[in-house]
């Protein structure tokens, strides 16, 4: 039974697609391959030199598609969906890192659905980098309600782009990052969740990709929220639904907010603009067949969660469970350890990052 606490399930539904992009990788014929930190890089990359030679992560020679992103800043890069949670944080993040010649389009200016129309965008642009954060999302009665809208409007994203970056860019594409959910894993995954708990096991290696010369990429974030956030009544997820019921309750003078639940299940959230440094990151520093876990490594109760948006928002009423209401899955918590292994680990604490979501929501929801 899913409650309010799961996560999308359909924003981007189709595990398969993961098994796809691998095949569309063209020089990987080794685990992947991870390079030190350069100058320049920022804190981004964490790890000194020696440690890297420790893990015996260095290789003589790197293929020029792995640390050079980071120095590409006038290159093509388009962000589709950069109007959304995570596809905004992107822009914010490459902007703030030099990038001038990003590539941006709003729905009435590329309708992502359309196979023309991205595959024209594609032949006359030819992008080098390209980064999947586009795509239908909703919280639970969304889900449960218009199923296969998701699946069909997510599809036909995911696959127009990745197809035209594939055969109409005239092979300018030099790495493609497609962005997928946590909510694909199983319900009943080992915790906390392994890259390997997608579908029956690891993604397979094939001899195909050696054909397509795309270096494509796949991200799996956790939980996300932030500034750009969904908070309608019916459709957010439980982050920015808490928000707004309990801004709601204050300015009304409520005397209670009741809560779905016990407030027992743990879950894992990651602030959106550390998703898109994780993203920068991988981006620069990561080429393999497996995609990769991208969480904070903390987790959190339902309860505790609500309780430090009731302190953030400032409500000072009483926060009431309702235990006849389903709790959802107990606990949902992604193993990031490959990604920190890598040298990159979330920055934002969850306080200060509610604090900045609230601020956000203040300033452009409640007086819209």
């Amino acid at each position: 039974m899913h409650s309010i606490y799961d996560h999308v399930l359909l924003a981007f539904p189709s595990p398969f697609l993961f098994r796809h992009l691998s095949h569309w990788r063209f020089f990987l014929r080794s685990p992947p391959r991870i390079v030190p930190p350069r100058k320049g890089s920022g804190d981004l990359l964490r790890l000194p030199f020696s440690r890297f030679n420790e893990m015996g992560a260095v290789e003589s020679e790197v293929t020029e598609a792995i640390g050079s992103f980071f120095y590409d800043t006038a290159a093509k890069v388009f962000i589709a969906g950069h109007r959304g949670l995570v596809g905004s944080a992107i822009h914010r993040k490459l902007l703030a890192l030099g990038f001038t010649n990003l590539l941006l389009r709003t729905h009435a200016e590329l309708d992502l659905t359309r196979q023309a129309d991205v595959e024209a965008f594609f032949a006359a642009e030819r992008p080098r980098y390209v980064i999947v954060a586009a795509a239908k999302v909703g919280g639970i009665h969304a889900n449960s309600s218009y199923p296969a809208d998701f699946i069909s409007v997510n599809l036909q994203i995911q696959t127009n782009i990745i197809d035209a970056a594939l055969r109409c860019a005239g092979g300018a594409v030099r790495k493609l990052l497609f962005l997928g959910s946590s909510c694909i894993y199983p319900k009943l995954a080992p915790q906390p969740i392994p890259e390997s708990a997608l579908l029956s096991g690891p993604l397979e290696p094939t001899n195909e990709w050696y054909a397509h010369r795309l270096d494509a990429i796949s991200a799996m974030p956790t939980n996300l929220y932030g500034p750009h956030d969904n908070f309608h009544p019916e459709n957010s997820h439980v982050l920015p639904a808490l928000i707004r019921r309990f801004h709601k309750a204050k300015i009304s003078g409520a005397k209670e907010v009741v809560v779905w639940g016990t407030g027992s299940p743990l879950r894992e959230f990651l602030h959106v603009d550390d998703l898109a440094d994780a993203v920068v990151f991988l981006m620069d520093r990561y080429s393999g067949l497996e995609h990769v876990n991208v969480g904070s490594g903390k987790e959190v109760t339902i309860k505790k969660l609500a309780e430090m948006v009731k302190e953030v928002v400032g409500f000072e009423g009483e926060l009431v469970w309702d235990s006849t209401k389903p709790d959802g899955t107990p606990r949902k918590l992604m193993d990031s350890s490959k990604l920190a292994g890598m040298g990159w680990e979330a920055k934002i604490p969850l306080r200060q990052g509610l604090a900045d979501t609230y601020k956000w929501y203040v300033d452009n929801v409640t007086n819209h």
